[in-house]
């Protein structure tokens, strides 16, 4: 039986739109939080890509095969919490009651890891269309190399109009049209809202335009929100359409059918009245209680889905025909493309000067042949960064299975496009840029952290080191800045082998932890055998003793180039005769991991410190008593000028100890 507010929707269509209508306005009202009016709008959208379209299964909700799902519109993520219950993945009635309440698996915006099909975390607008187009560049690689009978799969993004106003699209979208990424669909939502008002405020791009000119495939359905026929019908054109990404354009009325909300700013952000909430049941026909299911539907949706729980059944079939080749390809998903190291970098002469950037070019010329899931490329400063991938091909329309990438001059974007590739599942990526514009990127850094993506932002330029170019480019409070983000790691090696060590740990990891690899542009000592051994051991814990004297009158510590200046002040001070210790920082959060008799016999605070840091000294009373660094912007002028200038040196290590101890041992 055809459903006349919902045009072409079949009976049972029609129940789980209005279900999912209801739990919209239901679900904030509860929690007195939330957005209704969009999930509102879309129900109709998403029922029919979910149960006419996508390719998944709920007895199997990780099945790599599967499409990916992402809401670039998070705040309407109890749209994607409702079709997720709808049909049958392990979200309950009760989980959905527990909308935005603490500890449970419905949060306010979608965040990975706590209900089923969040493919990742989404809320802050525009980022989770650079999502998509990493996911999508991951599965045609992973398709290129296994071929589409193990790996043929889509992304299907949902984005409204605070999505595409937000740089992050403009940048993502570029992009994704140069590479051709045809496996990629993004619906705008067009209903004309946002939170301060219309968006003809602010906003009157020719979006159909703008995408055609990326080069996308542009579908401009207009007043067909609710037309389940019609949004099928473009959703099967984006599948023909084969070398380009698609946008599907729906003209929505936020908060439909709803007489007293529909197309107003409150539908957008306001739980809804009791009586505003009882009318619009009323027009829906859903009993007017709260969160409100018919066991009986659910059971029928997930009855309904047996094309798609053939496909994961014949998939699984043709893997296992496959032989060899599946079984790399299960590999390569179970270890993100964890690297098989059997050679190593020849390592750099002690006594040697080297920027650590360099080391990275290194490392990548080994190691990048030997990791299955390698994918490195740089916001257009690739020779700058170590990122060149002498073994691999470009990334292109014509070379679908690069791994080399040219992310444009778009650093949002590229760490954006980073965390979708490694959620995808089967890569572990690398994306650089010069550590100053890091900035540019925060967001896209913060949201890969807490969704423990395990990408590797590589940093280089690391400090006034850059010189000539100026403050503009002189990283001075970027470092505190990330160490201050939760569950990231910023990691700064202290000289070249150390940094050729550590990328072999982020390579070879099973779960690398998402990182920040700091690196110099200048020339840095590189550690004498002896020093290089203690390097070597204790790197990976974030910190060690370079340099030990149990009559130690003093410890020096540093992270970076500023080790070295550390060790020539150990040299000076003990031809002065002054005992000195040197200790190493290089990733502090994966310092204060260690158990505690490991950090205290590192730091030793029973004995006077100083630190030593080309940037800012917030901080740094966590490990020691004084610290030296840089609490202004930088200068042009040559680097060794300004390190002398704004007494980053050993003489001023000397010089600190010196006036400590009063001038004598």
């Amino acid at each position: 039986m055809a459903d006349n507010m919902f045009q072409g929707a079949s009976e049972l269509e029609g129940k789980v739109i209005r279900e999912i209508s209801a739990l919209a306005m239901d679900a904030p009202a509860s929690a007195n939080s939330g957005h209704s009016g969009t999930a509102m709008a879309l129900a109709p959208l998403g029922v029919t890509l979910w149960g006419r379209v996508m390719r998944h299964d709920p007895t199997d909700p990780q099945w790599s095969d599967r499409d990916r799902f992402i809401m670039s519109a998070g705040h309407a993520c109890i749209l994607q919490y409702g079709l997720a219950h709808e049909f049958g993945y392990d979200l309950t009635v009760d989980d959905l009651k527990a909308f935005r309440q603490p500890h449970s698996r419905t949060p306010g915006h979608p965040e990975r890891g706590f209900a089923p099909t969040v493919e990742v975390t989404t809320g802050p607008l525009g980022q989770g269309i650079a999502n998509g187009v990493g996911m999508a560049i991951a599965e045609r690689i992973l398709r290129t190399d296994y071929g589409s009978d193990l790996v043929n799969h889509r992304t299907w993004v949902i984005a409204g109009d605070g999505c595409l106003e937000e740089g992050v699209s403009h940048e993502s979208a570029s992009l994704a049209g140069r590479l051709g990424l045809s496996h990629l669909t993004v619906f705008y939502d067009d209903n004309h809202i946002t939170i301060d008002g219309a968006t003809e405020l602010a906003y009157h791009d020719d979006v159909p335009a703008r995408f055609n000119a990326y080069g996308w495939n542009v579908i401009n359905l207009g007043e067909q929100a609710n037309d389940l026929d019609a949004l099928e019908k473009a959703m099967r054109d984006a599948i023909a359409e084969t070398a380009r990404p698609t946008l599907i354009i729906v003209r929505s009325h936020i908060a439909f059918p709803s007489p007293e909300m529909m197309d107003t700013r409150e539908a957008h952000g306001s739980p809804f009245k009791p009586d505003v909430i009882s009318e619009a049941k009323k027009i829906l026909g859903v009993p007017d209680e709260p969160f409100y299911f018919d066991p009986e539907v659910r059971r029928q949706v997930v009855e309904s889905l047996k094309t798609q729980r053939s496909d994961r059944v014949q998939w699984e079939a043709r893997v296992t025909a496959a032989g060899t080749q599946g079984a790399k390809l299960l590999e390569q998903l179970n270890t993100n493309g964890a690297a098989v190291i059997t050679t190593r970098p020849e390592a750099y002469e002690a006594g040697s000067k080297v920027p650590t950037r360099k080391a990275m070019q290194r490392a990548m010329d080994t190691f990048a042949s030997q990791t299955t899931g390698i994918t490195a490329g740089s916001a257009d400063l690739t020779d700058n960064t170590g990122m060149k991938l002498k073994d691999r091909s470009v990334q292109s329309v014509d070379n679908p299975g690069g791994r080399q990438f040219h992310y444009g001059i778009r650093e949002f974007a590229m760490s954006a496009i980073l965390t979708g590739e490694a959620h995808h599942g089967g890569f572990r990526p690398f994306g650089s840029t010069f550590f100053v514009f890091s900035d540019y990127a925060r967001n896209a850094v913060r949201l890969a952290a807490m969704s423990e993506a395990g990408v590797t932002f590589v940093y280089t330029h690391d400090s006034i080191g850059v010189g000539e170019d100026g403050p503009t480019h002189q990283p001075i409070e970027q470092l505190m800045a990330l160490r201050a983000m939760p569950m990231l790691h910023v990691v700064r090696p202290s000289d070249a082998n150390e940094t050729l060590d550590l990328v072999e740990e982020f390579l070879t990891a099973r779960a690398p932890h998402t990182t920040a690899l700091i690196l110099s542009r200048q020339d840095m000592a590189v550690f004498s055998a002896e020093d290089a051994m203690t390097s070597a051991v204790g790197a990976r814990r974030g910190g060690y003793v370079v340099r030990e004297d149990d009559n130690a009158l003093f410890t020096l510590v540093g992270t970076g180039s500023e080790v070295a200046l550390c060790v020539s002040a150990n040299d000076e001070l003990r031809a002065q005769g002054i005992a000195t210790r040197v200790v190493a920082l290089p990733c502090w959060r994966c310092f204060d991991a260690q158990p505690l008799e490991y950090r205290t016999s590192v730091l030793r605070r029973t004995t006077p410190s100083v630190s030593i840091e080309a940037g800012a000294t917030l901080g740094w009373n966590k490990y020691v008593d004084e610290a030296i660094g840089i609490d202004h912007f930088g200068m042009s002028a040559p680097a060794s000028y300004i390190f002398d200038d704004f007494n980053i040196t050993a003489a001023a290590l000397v010089a600190h100890v010196n006036d400590a101890l009063g001038g004598s041992k």
